[in-house]
């Protein structure tokens, strides 16, 4: 069946047919067999003829098919003027002109609808969109990108506005790849020179927390919590992973996920919610459990741990078990408790340094200083504002457990630690968890391959006279027992 009225762009013929072998109808010439369509997945959608996503906007200044396609979309102040069109060939023209809307000022009208963002947001993002598809940046582009970029205008409008809002939500409304949409954002932000503020996770935690269908509307009384001191005490404990490096370089989702998951259960630690696993607490509240949210509370609660034990009036044995009863205490005091486990830490290394020094033979006493000296654990002790000794010095108040270690360049060029994360207290993730990197093999340069090979060496592969007979028996004994299988 040939395409009537088209004609090929490489060789001018006008034979073309629809060749349907695959799912997607294809336009091909017979005569040079260049597609001339790449087809459509319907023939005639609703709303109008379909545009390919690889279609673009070569020619400069020429409106694309999504700003010219539209619907009907008449508001009610133009129905009274429609009455007033006496004439068809008015009428016709007067619902030109008012009834039909871009599809993407469509698409970034629905965007905000979705997310009920006040009008404030949705006139800005008309705004940005408008800016950005009338910039030369992004007029050669196909239209799955400018798709994109309507998500990237709702999404710097929300953020100028103090609208707590994820690239991931975004990208779930766009059925697209958050690192497609975070690439085009940046490239948006940097054309059109906006000033777009940074998103910290505790912005968007709250919006987060809302998610979670856990009222006492949804689940029974014993379960049911407060949205309001359930999305504080998920700030906090975001707070505290960020101190302790847990949050540096990760995505926030999982985070924020056990982060909720450990404040719901601190909040009121009994039987019933202590009892309640991660995957149990994602069906309860009616969320979509994710993979790493049980690492991130595994790593949550060893920290916990860590300054659970420095709590002064706690006797027992602090683990990830019961440690759920001590976290509001230690939100409290996190502060000084970070500041006590720190140095805890710190004299436990330098007593271990200075016993690993004290049982090596050393030869004089000067040895054994400079031994001390030279340990990149005392090194960091001092670093971090303790004596020899272990005691606070003044500055010690204002410490800061983020402050990475500095080591001193001679001892540690010449043997470098494998990882120093382990040796401290809070590091991070791509510290304690650091690739092992591939051993440089030295290159034999000396070895040819046309070396002659000496005749003691050819003498070894060959075998003497007793191990010639034990091979022929060896040989005679599995020829027998083949035979007698048989």
């Amino acid at each position: 069946m040939s395409a009537a009225g088209m004609r090929c762009p490489a060789c001018g013929s006008t034979n073309i047919v629809d060749d349907d072998l695959y799912s997607q109808a294809q336009l091909v010439c017979v005569d040079c067999g260049s597609v001339v369509s790449e087809g459509v997945l319907a023939n005639d959608p609703v709303g109008g003829s379909d545009v390919s996503f690889s279609r673009t906007t070569a020619v400069a200044k020429r409106p694309c098919a999504n700003l010219i396609k539209g619907e009907l979309l008449p508001s009610k102040g133009s129905f009274p003027l429609l009455l007033q069109c006496n004439s068809v060939l008015l009428l016709v023209h007067f619902l030109k002109c008012i009834c039909f809307t871009p599809t993407g000022q469509q698409r970034v009208k629905a965007i905000c609808r979705i997310l009920m963002v006040n009008r404030e947001i949705e006139d800005l993002s008309h705004t940005y969109y408008k800016m950005a598809y009338e910039h030369k940046a992004f007029l050669k582009v196909s239209l799955q990108k400018k798709d994109i970029l309507t998500g990237c205008c709702v999404l710097v409008s929300c953020r100028q506005l103090n609208w707590p809002i994820t690239v991931g939500t975004i990208s779930c409304l766009l059925d697209a790849d958050s690192m497609v949409v975070g690439a085009i954002y940046q490239e948006m932000v940097k054309n059109l020179s906006i000033e777009a503020p940074i998103i910290n996770v505790t912005d968007v935690i709250e919006a987060h927390c809302h998610e979670y269908k856990i009222s006492s509307l949804d689940v029974p009384e014993e379960l049911a919590e407060n949205s309001r001191e359930l999305t504080k005490r998920a700030v906090a404990l975001v707070e505290l992973a960020a101190d302790s490096w847990i949050v540096t370089g990760r995505k926030p989702i999982p985070i924020m996920m056990a982060a909720t998951y450990l404040a719901w259960q601190s909040l009121k630690p009994n039987k019933h919610r202590l009892k309640f696993s991660l995957d149990k607490f994602c069906q309860v509240a009616k969320v979509k459990k994710l993979k790493s949210a049980m690492t991130r509370v595994a790593e949550i609660k060893e920290v916990l741990c860590k300054l659970g034990k420095e709590i002064p009036w706690v006797r027992e044995t602090v683990t990830p078990d019961n440690v759920i009863q001590l976290v509001e205490c230690i939100l409290q005091n996190r502060y000084a408790l970070l500041r006590r486990a720190m140095r805890t830490h710190e004299d436990a290394l330098l007593e271990e340094s200075q016993a690993s020094c004290a049982e090596a033979p050393p030869e004089s006493s000067s040895q054994i200083s400079e031994c001390a000296d030279q340990t990149p654990i005392t090194s960091f002790v001092k670093q971090n504002g303790s004596n020899s000794d272990g005691k606070e010095k003044p500055g010690d108040a204002d410490y800061n457990p983020r402050v990475l270690p500095e080591h001193s360049g001679t001892q540690e060029s010449q043997n470098p630690p494998q990882n120093w994360g382990k040796r401290v207290l809070f590091a991070p993730p791509c510290v304690i968890h650091a690739k092992k990197r591939r051993a440089e093999q030295p290159e034999h340069t000396d070895v040819t391959g046309d070396e002659e090979i000496s005749d003691s060496e050819i003498d070894s592969y060959i075998r003497t006279p007793q191990e010639a007979r034990d091979f022929a028996l060896m040989q005679q004994m599995l020829s027998l027992s083949d035979s007698a299988k048989s």
